[in-house]
């Protein structure tokens, strides 16, 4: 009788889900997972985000496309927004069933690329014009179109909202959609280099991209964190309710990250965030006790596991914040992390190599 392969055993594969292993090289971005560090393109992201505008900081990671100058490339993102309005239509007229992060993708489906604008700027200008769109459509709305005179970050918020935000708002989702511009070979990207090293078009790239992040091991954790501020409810909650959840085996969300083995740079960017909107928002307060207590209990139960506090905790609570609703957060990152998706592409595609890797068989043998 020909042995069964043994689940277990394919799972302690020393390279199980290429842990280790290096699959390209780059100029981009560089995660230091042991000192909590994250490098875009030479500069600490802390000398990023915060500092810059989105575009500014799309200019720096996309310093082989040419954009001389932040006007430049704002000007160019505002004409990808416009272009992108005239898709609107054909989400209006597609199935109510449709979430938005899928009519997102519909729309980038059916974008054309064939104009006199750069792929990658047509691509990452469309998808504020989608999320905003499709999330109106959804709750029955009209969708907004797109102003040229304003920045991306601005012009998303008014085109989901009907009404031109604050500056503090906008310098807020700013500095998140700085925060996670690039982040090394992560699973979306990763598939995002894999499609366009068979020179397949940028925009098949991202799509791939895209749904690679809807699965809740990469794109999903930002919401369940609220969900936990949620079920908490108050300061004097959070510690037995930590205890108690830990008890039970259960994974706080927003605590913990594959790569950093201590805290997440990201984390302490837009926490310093969230102190400069002074928002009234219960939230804020409650989830800086909810922090302090499960990292307490953190310690105190797993003393042996490096578990701090990762991006996606103060991403919930800055995003929340500012008025975005949970179900946005994951078609907001893949708005965010476009930039880097076709960043990546591009590097990829220089190089002419195909990315193909080996398996290890672990079947059945011939009789």
């Amino acid at each position: 009788m020909t042995e069964a392969p043994n689940p277990a055993k394919m799972s302690q594969d020393p390279i199980a889900g290429l842990e280790g292993v290096v699959a390209a090289t780059t100029c981009l971005s560089n995660v230091d997972g042991q000192n909590g560090v994250l490098v875009i393109r030479g500069k600490k992201i802390e000398d990023l985000a915060g500092l810059v505008p989105f575009e500014e900081a799309v200019r720096h990671l996309w310093q082989d496309l040419g954009f001389n100058s932040l006007s430049a490339i704002k000007n160019s993102f505002a004409e990808a927004r416009q272009v992108a309005f005239g898709v609107v239509s054909l989400l209006e007229s597609s199935p109510a069933e449709l979430s938005i992060y899928e009519h997102m993708q519909l729309g980038l489906a059916a974008l054309p690329l064939k104009g006199d604008l750069p792929e990658a700027i047509a691509i990452c200008g469309a998808l504020p014009v989608f999320l905003a769109a499709s999330h109106r459509i959804s709750n029955g709305l009209q969708p907004i179109a797109p102003d040229p005179s304003l920045d991306t970050a601005t012009d998303l918020l008014r085109m989901l909202n009907g009404t031109l935000p604050g500056a503090s708002e906008a310098d807020a989702l700013n500095r998140y959609l700085v925060t996670i511009l690039d982040h090394g070979l992560n699973a979306s990207t990763f598939t995002a280099r894999v499609i366009g090293s068979t020179q397949a078009d940028l925009k098949q790239a991202v799509l791939g991209a895209m749904g690679a992040l809807s699965g809740p091991l990469h794109g999903g954790a930002p919401g369940p964190v609220l969900d936990m501020i949620d079920a908490i409810g108050r300061p004097e909650n959070a510690d037995d309710w930590i205890t108690e959840a830990l008890a039970r085996k259960e994974r706080l969300m927003g605590f913990g990250h594959r790569i950093y083995r201590t805290r997440d740079p990201r984390a302490d960017v837009l926490k310093a965030g969230l102190k400069l909107i002074g928002s009234s928002n219960p939230k804020v307060q409650l989830a800086e006790e909810i922090e302090t207590a499960a990292l307490a209990a953190l310690r105190r139960v797993k003393p042996h596991r490096p578990l701090d506090t990762n991006v996606e905790f103060y991403t919930a609570v800055l995003l929340d914040a500012i008025g975005i609703d949970r179900s946005l957060f994951t078609p907001l990152f893949a708005t965010g992390r476009a930039a880097g998706w076709c960043a990546h592409v591009l590097e990829q595609q220089k190089t002419g190599k195909l990315i193909r890797p080996s398996s290890h068989y672990v079947g059945p043998k011939p009789e």
